[in-house]
């Protein structure tokens, strides 16, 4: 205490001097209005600035918590939009799809805390397991496209098979030119994938820029999710296939959530068609 009054007594002349300064500011401001307007139109524009740097701070921090409810809002959307894709496919008007079947595909919203893309083999880790009701062998895509296969799973994280993948392969179709091929990563660059399997037809023509999406003969993922579009068309050399680049649809660089899709009716298809060859 006895310091804090041996500092007043030697700044007191210091201390007077910035209280009539203020004193005098405050007349000033008071007693002209031209000053009294300066004033407030100055601190009002500064007052404005540093409320608008204090939102955009606020809007920072909640940026995680933004994302993760624009996540959930995208896997309940994924499930409605499946659900009414499957219940109308292409047919004839007079078949429809019962009830198990259009609304077989559930989604998990996951966060991804580990991706690598440099590798021949790429994984991807998320933080939900067993727990959550994630399985070896479920889909997983992103907002914007396929992502992988979960390969192995605990009670509360899961490591999936990335599409950059020198084992995975995904079936796939051609929008415009209705054609089955399939879609495989050569271990080049991780934006890019080529369309295998893919037959030269006149009457089919492929063009850069057309939509490649998941086919209808796959369980795991549900049908029309988007692979990528056609970069390059060539002739490969054995004159029987085209040779088809592929820009993924999913950036993997900046991978931060993704949806595990889970097909209820999986095991039956899979149960019924392993008889099938069974008895072949």
């Amino acid at each position: 205490m006895g310091e804090l009054v041996d500092f007043f007594v030697r700044s007191r002349n210091f201390i007077l001097f910035v209280l009539l300064e203020v004193l005098s500011f405050y007349f000033i401001i008071n007693t002209s209005n031209y000053w009294s307007a300066t004033y407030f139109n100055t601190s009002n524009r500064y007052a404005a600035k540093v409320l608008a740097w204090s939102n955009a701070a606020n809007e920072y921090t909640r940026l995680r918590q933004v994302n993760a409810d624009l996540a959930m809002e995208n896997q309940r959307l994924n499930t409605e939009l499946t659900k009414l894709l499957q219940a109308k496919p292409p047919a004839p008007d007079e078949y429809k799809a019962d009830s198990s079947f259009s609304g077989r595909f559930d989604f998990t919203v996951a966060k991804v805390i580990n991706n690598t893309t440099q590798f021949a083999n790429n994984y991807i880790t998320i933080d939900k397991g067993t727990d959550d009701g994630i399985e070896p062998g479920m889909g997983v895509i992103s907002p914007t496209g396929v992502v992988g296969k979960v390969k192995i799973c605990n009670q509360h994280f899961s490591v999936i098979t990335s599409i950059l993948h020198s084992d995975f392969m995904v079936s796939s179709q051609l929008v415009k030119a209705d054609d089955i091929g399939s879609a495989k990563w050569d271990g080049g660059d991780p934006n890019l994938i080529k369309l295998n399997d893919i037959s030269i037809s006149r009457d089919k023509p492929v063009a850069k820029g057309d939509s490649v999406v998941t086919s209808e003969f796959n369980s795991t993922f549900p049908p029309d999710i988007l692979v990528g579009r056609v970069r390059s068309v060539g002739v490969q050399p054995n004159q029987t296939f085209r040779d088809i680049t592929l820009d993924l649809a999913t950036n993997f660089s900046n991978l931060s959530f993704v949806y595990v899709v889970k097909n209820r009716l999986k095991g039956q298809q899979e149960q019924l068609e392993k008889q099938v060859e069974s008895e072949k």
